[in-house]
């Protein structure tokens, strides 16, 4: 059976496979359903200085190959996650877990990561300067490299663990936006987020979720993903996580290919609840399919 082991930013990860943020909640609702240690790691549902309610409803709409989502950041605040969450997912969950961490100003990242990072269970903070769905936080660090960077920076000064910066794909250019992370002392870049979708019901003639527009996730995003996890990691020399649409092994292989450490599953956990731990028991088959000995030996493999 070939190895499927890999190293993220210096934790030694069982395999590559980590359910995406918002689609795993805090982990012990899914430890109900099976062992979740058979995962590489988890990115926890994304976490804000104070508690949030999240948008109004409906905020939720189906479409050919994916869904649109505006959950809008629901959770209980950092201090509540680190209170109430984080005890009860360590009696079920034996290994680091990624931190997802969202803001509305630069302090309000820097106040949240540094207190995370003193959690004996977060082994990484992932950083999300990318989300589509609030107003006034998420997406509008993402955009711009400089504000971007500015984030970086903050939390960097703050935390001692690694910082994995999560991009947005509704931007001109990823690149650029990738490189000034990097440059402001980013450990890891993690991409794509949600693209920005809608659909109108043909009855009422207006906008199926109240948000209007919210991220588009799914298989149907996996090309645009694949495509933007290969130009960042062809462009920067510190580790890429990719998602978006990833739905099978062998997506997670050709993620890796593109040059990703490590791979996010987001929206097939919402259809399967048994997605993650059903990829990772079919990878050692499409290794073998694909004369893969080791999967750590393919990472960058096309490029």
């Amino acid at each position: 059976m070939g190895k499927l082991s890999v190293n993220l930013c210096g934790i030694e990860l069982d395999n590559p496979v980590i359910p995406a943020s918002g689609t795993f909640g805090f982990g012990y609702e899914f430890a109900e359903i099976y062992d979740i240690n058979v995962l590489g790691t988890f990115s926890f549902k994304g976490t804000t200085k104070d508690a949030r309610f999240g948008n109004p409803t409906p905020r939720i709409a189906e479409c050919a190959s994916g869904m649109i989502n505006a959950v809008g950041l629901q959770n209980p605040g950092v201090e509540k996650v680190i209170s109430e969450e984080l005890p009860k997912l360590k009696k079920v969950f034996h290994k680091p877990v990624m931190a997802n961490v969202s803001g509305f100003s630069v302090e309000d990242y820097a106040y949240t990561c540094a207190l995370l990072d003193k959690e004996e269970q977060v082994g990484w903070l992932e950083v999300n300067v990318s989300c589509p769905n609030v107003h006034g936080g998420g997406m509008s660090f993402g955009t711009s490299p400089e504000a971007a960077a500015e984030v970086v920076a903050a939390v960097k000064a703050v935390t001692t663990k690694p910082v994995i910066i999560k991009l947005s794909p509704n931007v001109t250019d990823i690149v650029a936006i990738a490189k000034a992370c990097e440059a402001a002392g980013a450990d890891a870049i993690s991409l794509i987020n949600t693209l920005l979708g809608m659909r109108i019901n043909l009855k009422t003639r207006k906008p199926v979720i109240a948000n209007k527009m919210g991220g588009f996730s799914g298989p149907a995003i996996f090309p645009v993903a694949l495509r933007m996890v290969y130009q960042v990691a062809s462009a920067v020399k510190i580790p890429v996580v990719g998602m978006g649409g990833v739905s099978s092994a062998e997506d997670v292989i050709e993620m890796m290919l593109a040059g990703a450490t490590a791979v996010e599953v987001g929206a097939a956990n919402l259809v399967n609840p048994l997605a993650c731990k059903e990829i990772i028991e079919a990878l050692p088959k499409a290794m073998e399919k694909y004369g893969i000995e080791n999967l750590s030996d393919i990472i960058g493999g096309a490029l």
